[in-house]
């Protein structure tokens, strides 16, 4: 714990932002300064004039050093037991072995390294003076004497200023205890450094190479050395040889061990990211010695053959280690039950494989200047983890503390053991090894091999059955890489271009959830900043993977959309007409004419060796998703983690991108692609979205419900616009805008708008975008909800359009009240038209705002039709369509109200558009009352029938029997009044049947007036404007042809339609 801390302590301290704000402080640069120079005889009477911002804020500065103060006080008492602990050791002549006592060796040896380590992070803390010294300060002002700890820790710090030369004259007395635990490790560490030839040669981790043993269990005189760190054994060897080398020139097998450390490597790891240089530190403490030059050339020569060899040796141990787990992990898959016979040989791979990824990890950073980088640069890394059953032993032995161990191990099984006792028993065998290794123990370990070799064997044994997963801690803990941000990145990167690592890059975030092992519990100041940073870089991975994953799904899926896109009936025509110029014998094409390549053409394969770019597609993507089998889910500090969820979120975000880019939305131009088009688009993205199940486990249903579904909002999930608000947007500003100033005409025959023979050619086929089909298509991509948007972007244009009207009806109020009272007298009407201003602009207004109901019921019939639900669920739409048929207008508004936009929402036709009625009814009057609003509606009515005699006058205002309309779109004034007076009344509390007949007898009056003016302009159209009255009988579902024939005579209506000219399409036709 105290390591930890202290190196939590040298974070802080060297970071410019989390430093002790006293540090930062300008007012105290003096008194850090003074007491540096002082450092420990720091006077606060001799310097008052440096210390004056101490005492002023001395409360503060003891609050905030404390903790500090106090963890140096915990470092000088570690190390007054380290030094208690040693000194017992040796006077107790203790025996070292790490084959024989091998816990209590190893225990040993930590300890050493440990509180090397300690002393040597305390050295290199910059602020540690001046945070005792200014805490003693503040101490001594506050209490009027020095704080007691503060001369040992004062002078413990100047001790230490070069540590090792200080560590290495505390460690003489104690060499030969050091030595003889550190000579024990020939028996291990050779064996554990060969090459990767010799592990070869050996068949080492292979179940294979002897097949008659593979059932036999893999055992021998020294389990735990077989899986033990061999950077822990470097890190023993280099640091103890360093404290205690006086051996280095008096034994040679002390001198060979050195060596053999120094030529694996050009650093070593003191903690977390920190590393020694060993060999420059090396060099340098032993030029500072007598009697060692002759070290310093050893040292560089292990140098020289470190940067030489030592980058290719390991990353041909990497490659062995990689072919040789595949073959393991394959076996293991196949033969689960041999996890218990070779479980030994498990934890060798993981044990192996780690000190691989951490030697190059701790590499990789400092690279030494090499022909061959790339051995420094290498994805290997092992993520597989496997569950294990347990073994139990029971041996025996005639020791009094062994007796205890045979009876309850012999009275424990499988069904009954607890993980308690076996707790207990893993710190009585710690206990027992010390106590036999000491050197008058009445039971000397060394004298028993045997009693050693079982105890090795047994521990192994109980640790399998109750702490596999501290085992695989200790031999596949990857949690240092937590302080190797950049590095680990890295590894990343790499394996993400790798295709054949690819399948494992899923073990990148899973590798996070170890980095809650790097915590202890006695620092939990550090907990918080280890948490972010473990889910932010496990988040990172996991988008990036899906990036990786999504950007190849969607690419498959635009390939597919392409191929798709070949079979679209408007490609047909060339290859008809190919073919019936043919079959005619026409011209034939060229010879230097290529001809176009059929739909399927790219299935042709003569050699199955050709591999074209979407057989690389669909592997690239079989590989990352093998990844996402590595685990369903996995934990980072409480974090439950879903790689697939992942997965999900940025194929919903890409797609839909994808889906607005597939639009084609030009908003300078009004560019747009066709509904039917993108939907054919869109079919067949979802179409090859539905292969990724094949896989992966994704829900691709699930995904295909959410896109569609935000895109039928105004905006998707993250705020982009979404295809709703393009079409909305493209059809108001690029249709209607355009159908409003007659330059589109809307078609009732052919239900669509259709482009106006013009000089200046349209930019795009307005019945290509508003047919039958381009508006099915509208609906079933947009939906209820997206035509619901743009229903209320059109009622909000209407609504614009009937403020506009009635000012115009305020500003002619006057005269349109005696309009209406002498209707039927044409001396006064002819007087007081020469009085009416504007009724050219009543009837422009009113065309528009017929143009978009028009459009608005043809989408109404394009999602009737499109929603099927008369087919799909009859038992909803019948009670809807009993209801519609049932209500009464003149009953309540609301009841009537509610049922007619229940029917809208099924895409059924009302009498009253309930839209409409809600758009009219949240208008800003100026607080008029409703019947001053009843009288504007009427006066409206009366205007739009006394202006319909100047329609007359447009060229355009003929009637065509080709587009079942006029040319100007004034047919859509019969929709407009119709839906419009509907609206407006009802919002009133008005008989709608009986304003419009009023409406009708004014216009009737009006229009027969122009039979009587023969000789004038105005009957040039008079026959396509009667039609006009008869369009709005038809339409409205309040007025009947009776009502029509008693105030305007049908037989103008027959001749009319008699007098109307044959289209000279038509003509062409017959």
């Amino acid at each position: 714990m105290l390591y930890i801390y202290v190196i939590y302590l040298f974070q802080l301290c060297t970071d410019p932002k989390r430093r002790p704000p006293y540090f930062t402080d300008k007012s105290m640069e003096s008194a850090t300064k003074y007491i540096n120079r002082k450092f420990p005889n720091v006077d606060i009477r001799g310097g008052s004039q440096h210390l004056s911002n101490i005492q002023k804020q001395k409360s503060a500065i003891l609050e905030g050093l404390h903790s500090y103060y106090e963890s140096f006080i915990d470092v000088m008492e570690f190390r007054d037991h380290v030094y208690e602990l040693l000194n017992t050791i040796d006077a107790s002549q203790c025996y070292f072995n790490i084959g024989v006592n091998f816990d209590f060796t190893k225990n040993y040896l930590d300890l050493i390294v440990t509180y090397a380590s300690v002393i040597y992070m305390l050295s290199r803390m910059d602020d540690k003076k001046a945070i005792v010294g200014m805490y003693n300060c503040a101490y001594e002002f506050s209490n009027g004497n020095s704080d007691p700890s503060f001369p040992r820790l004062g002078q413990m710090f100047i001790e230490y200023d070069h540590p090792w030369k200080k560590l290495s004259e505390e460690f003489g007395p104690h060499t030969k205890s050091v030595t003889e635990a550190l000579l024990s490790l020939l028996m291990v560490y050779p064996r554990r450094n060969l090459s990767a030839d010799q592990w070869r040669n050996a068949q080492l981790l292979s179940l294979l190479a002897s097949p008659a043993a593979m059932l036999s269990p893999a055992c021998c005189d020294t389990m735990a050395c077989e899986y033990l760190s061999l950077e822990a054994m470097e890190r023993w060897i280099l640091i103890g040889f360093l404290l205690c080398h006086s051996s280095l020139n008096t034994n040679a097998n002390s001198q060979n061990l050195w060596k053999m450390a120094l030529r694996n490597g050009l650093y070593i790891t003191v903690i977390r990211d920190e590393v020694l240089n060993i060999h420059k530190l090396s060099e340098d403490f032993f030029d500072s010695l007598k009697g060692y030059s002759k070290r310093i050339p050893d040292i560089k020569e292990c140098k020289e053959y470190v940067i030489t060899n030592c980058g290719a040796v390991r990353r041909e141990k990497r490659n062995f280690l990689r072919n040789a787990l595949k073959e393991l992990i394959k076996v293991l898959e196949d033969e689960p039950a041999l996890l218990g016979p070779k479980a030994l040989f498990v934890f060798m791979a993981l044990s192996f494989s780690r000190d691989e990824v951490l030697w190059l990890v701790r590499h990789a950073e400092n690279i030494p200047k090499t022909k061959t980088p790339e051995d420094y640069a290498d994805s290997f890394a092992l993520f597989s983890v496997f569950s294990f059953q347990g073994m139990y032993v029971c041996p025996e032995e005639e020791s009094v503390l062994m007796s205890s161990f045979v009876s309850t191990l012999s009275a424990m099984s499988l069904k009954h053991y607890m993980p308690t006792i076996i707790d207990l028993m893993t710190q009585s065998f710690c206990i027992l090894q010390a106590y036999t290794s000491v050197g008058k123990a009445p039971l000397a370990l060394k004298d028993y091999p045997e009693l050693a070799k079982v105890m090795n064997m047994a521990q192994f044994h109980t640790r399998m059955m109750d702490n596999v997963n501290e085992l695989l801690c200790e031999t596949a803990d990857l949690s240092i890489l937590c302080f190797h941000t950049r590095v680990f990145e890295k590894l990343f990167s790499q394996s993400s271009e790798d295709v054949s690592m690819q399948r494992y890059l899923t073990a990148f975030p899973v590798i996070c959830s170890h980095f809650s092992q790097c915590l202890h519990p006695l620092c939990p100041e550090e907990a918080e900043d280890i948490e972010n940073r473990s889910l932010k870089m496990s988040v990172n991975f996991l988008e990036e993977i899906s990036r990786q994953t999504c950007m190849v799904v969607l690419e498959i899926c635009a390939e597919q959309c392409n191929l798709h896109e070949k079979l679209l009936p408007k490609h047909s025509a060339e290859t008809i007409s190919t073919a019936r110029n043919k079959k005619l014998k026409k011209s034939l094409p060229k010879k230097g004419d290529v001809p176009k390549e059929k739909p399927g053409t790219e299935s042709l394969r003569k050699d199955r060796v050709i591999v074209t770019n979407l057989d690389k597609m669909h592997q690239a993507l079989t590989e990352l998703c093998a990844s996402y089998s590595i685990c369903a889910d996995f934990t980072v500090f409480q974090h439950i983690i879903v790689p697939a969820e992942f997965l999900f979120s940025q194929l919903e975000i890409r797609l839909n991108k994808v889906i607005v880019q597939m639009a084609n939305y030009n908003q300078s131009t009004h560019e747009i692609a066709r509904p039917s088009d993108l939907l054919a688009g869109i079919q067949a993205y979802v179409t090859s979205l539905h292969s990724l199940s094949c896989y992966t486990n994704i829900d691709v249903t699930r995904l295909v419900k959410s896109v569609l579904l935000q895109q039928t909002q105004p905006l998707d999930s993250y705020g982009a616009q979404t295809i709703t608000t393009l079409y909305t947007n493209w059809f108001l500003e690029g249709l209607l805008r355009q159908a409003s100033s007659a330059l589109i005409v809307h078609c009732p025959t052919k239900q669509c708008f259709v482009n106006q023979n013009t000089e200046n050619e349209q930019s795009f086929h307005a019945e290509e975008y508003s047919d039958i089909c381009g508006l099915r298509s509208l609906a079933e991509l947009i939906g209820p909800f997206g035509l619901k948007f743009l229903n209320e972007n059109l009622m909000w244009h209407i609504i614009s359009q009937v403020g506009e009207l009635k000012k115009l009806v305020s500003d002619n109020m006057d005269v349109l009240v005696q309009m209406r009272a002498n209707y039927d007298n044409p001396e006064a009407m002819s007087d007081l038209q020469k009085k009416l201003t504007g009724s050219e602009n009543v009837l422009k207004r009113m065309t528009i705002v017929g143009v978009i109901l028009s459009f608005r019921s043809m989408i109404q019939d394009a999602l009737e039709e499109v929603n099927s639900m008369d087919r799909h669920c009859p038992f909803l739409m019948r009670p809807i369509k009993c209801l519609k048929d049932f209500i009464y207008s003149d009953g309540d508004i609301k009841v009537t109200l509610s049922v007619y936009e229940m029917a809208s929402a099924a895409g059924l036709p009302c009498e009253i558009d309930p839209a409409l009625v809600s758009a009219i009814a949240n208008m800003q009057t100026d607080n008029s009352s409703i019947e001053e609003e009843f009288k504007i509606t009427c006066l409206l009515l009366v205007f739009i029938a006394v202006s319909l005699p100047t329609l007359c006058l447009d060229p355009n205002s003929f009637y065509s029997r080709e587009h079942g309309g006029h040319q100007n779109n004034i047919h859509c004034l019969a929709t407009a009044v119709n839906h419009l007076a509907a609206a407006m009344f009802t919002v009133q509390r008005k008989n709608i049947q009986t304003q419009l007949h009023e409406f009708l007898k004014v216009a009737s009056s009006i229009l027969l007036q122009l039979g009587q003016n023969v000789e004038r302009v105005e009957i040039k159209n008079r026959d396509s404007v009667y039609l006009l009255l008869h369009m709005i009988v038809e339409q409205s579902p309040f007025l009947s042809q009776d009502m029509l024939e008693m105030c305007f005579p049908y037989v103008l209506l027959r001749n009319s339609y008699r007098e109307i000219p044959v289209d000279s399409s038509e003509t062409r036709g017959k």
